[in-house]
């Protein structure tokens, strides 16, 4: 008895058209994302900027939206790639309903529209909170390198006028930071002197050296992203911008992130406390950071905010004032906290609550380098990638989000995407 194959049916013509809905099963991310731009999302900034009738007309803002927000969601952020996309995945084909733009159309969309979607991160994070997924119980702050679209290296041009004219611009630059570096290091002098003036003391030992207007000999300052720092990583010295998240540990929503130049994360834990404010009304009630965030200004900040911390004092096993690891006043009250603690304090949940979001954005989707288009546009691009919450089988059952989110629905589906 011969085997039957089921029919395959490719040169047969439809009666009906199909839905282009139809392309993608009703759990799919690809639909919760365009009845999350049609139903729930503002884009009046977007379309108001259409006002001319010449020419023809343009692509829908909304499509658009949703088909960048879906790139995103899926790990694919070249416009190239979306494009192809477009024309290849049945989730891309879906939403373009079957009218793909081209590479330059959705590139040149995201650049003119940068600041109106990266405006979307609030109303995203305003939909979770009333969805009951931001309960701003403890929050988690941690900051990861993201390494610039730019070589560490000196990048020297081909022709001998445009090489020295790059070196005049950043020789320039360079002399304008040291200005402004050594004018705040007068301020601050200024004000110590005034103060011990008025406690009546005198500054011990030598006069220091004025600060110099001149930069240091060693000072770099890059050709390609000259906005950009060389910053140590795990993987060594990269040419990076230092990104900033608050994580809630709810559902492991991101309620406020920042793109730094900073390799230090000490003055970064004020602005992320405060942002969260400014973004959801209210203050969360307990926040953990590692020891990159603890200074004694920044315990004191947290006790000001009304936030319960829990900073790690450092690394030092055996801390003592003759190892000068003991800290302040501040610092040894938080390194009693923690320990008293033990295994049952709240700073234990910072691992498991922050870092799992670094992992997801930069190794599952693969987070691509800051493009070369200055620190304030790249931060607003940031929001749209770092808004990212986990799936829910990275987070507690007990505390995996709605049901009725796809990716609950779909386990073999990506995980869903709720950020701008």
């Amino acid at each position: 008895m011969s085997k039957y194959f089921r029919p395959w049916n490719i040169d047969q013509t439809l009666l009906l058209p199909p839905n282009v809905q139809d392309f993608v099963p009703k759990g799919h991310v690809a639909r919760f994302i365009v009845e999350l731009v049609r139903e729930s999302l503002d884009l009046k900034e977007i379309t108001g900027s259409y006002v001319s009738g010449l020419g023809q007309p343009p692509f829908d803002p909304r499509m658009m939206v949703a088909l960048l927000l879906h790139g995103y969601a899926s790990g694919l952020y070249s416009s190239r790639r979306i494009a192809k996309a477009c024309r290849e995945r049945n989730d891309f084909v879906m939403i373009v309903a079957l009218d793909p733009p081209d590479f330059r159309t959705i590139s040149d969309f995201r650049k003119r529209h940068l600041k109106a979607l990266g405006a979307l991160f609030l109303q995203v994070l305003k939909l979770c909170e009333t969805a009951g997924l931001v309960k701003l119980g403890h929050v988690a702050l941690d900051g990861t390198k993201i390494k610039a679209n730019a070589s560490k290296h000196k990048d020297w041009a081909g022709d001998k006028q445009k090489r020295l004219a790059k070196i005049q611009q950043a020789m320039a630059a360079l002399e304008a930071d040291a200005r402004l570096a050594a004018a705040e290091e007068r301020r601050i002098e200024a004000e110590k002197e005034q103060q011990r003036q008025a406690e009546g003391r005198k500054k011990p030992g030598k006069p220091a050296a004025p600060p110099s207007d001149q930069p240091d000999p060693k000072s770099q300052r890059n050709f390609t992203d000259p906005e950009s720092r060389i910053m140590k990583s795990k993987d060594g010295f990269v040419q990076a911008y230092n990104a900033q998240a608050a994580v809630d540990a709810g559902a492991q929503i991101i309620v406020a992130h920042e793109l730094t130049q900073c390799g230090n994360d000490q003055g970064q834990l004020v602005p992320l406390i405060e942002a969260i404010e400014n973004n959801l009304g209210r203050k969360p009630d307990q926040a953990s950071a590692d020891s990159g965030y603890c200074s004694e200004s920044n315990l004191e900040a947290l006790e000001a905010h009304g936030v319960d911390g829990y900073v790690a004092p450092g690394r030092a096993k055996h801390p003592t004032a003759a190892n000068g690891k003991i800290g302040g006043p501040l610092t040894q009250r938080m390194r009693k906290k923690i320990d008293d603690g033990g295994f049952e304090t709240p700073y234990r949940l910072r691992k498991q609550v922050v870092e799992p979001v670094f992992g997801q954005i930069k190794q599952a989707r693969g987070f691509p380098p800051v493009p070369v288009a200055g620190r304030r546009e790249s931060a607003r691009r940031m929001g749209h990638h770092l808004h990212h919450p986990q799936p829910p089988e990275a987070v507690h059952p007990r505390k995996r989000r709605l049901s009725r989110l796809p990716c609950n629905k779909c386990p073999s589906q990506r995980p869903i995407w709720t950020g701008s």
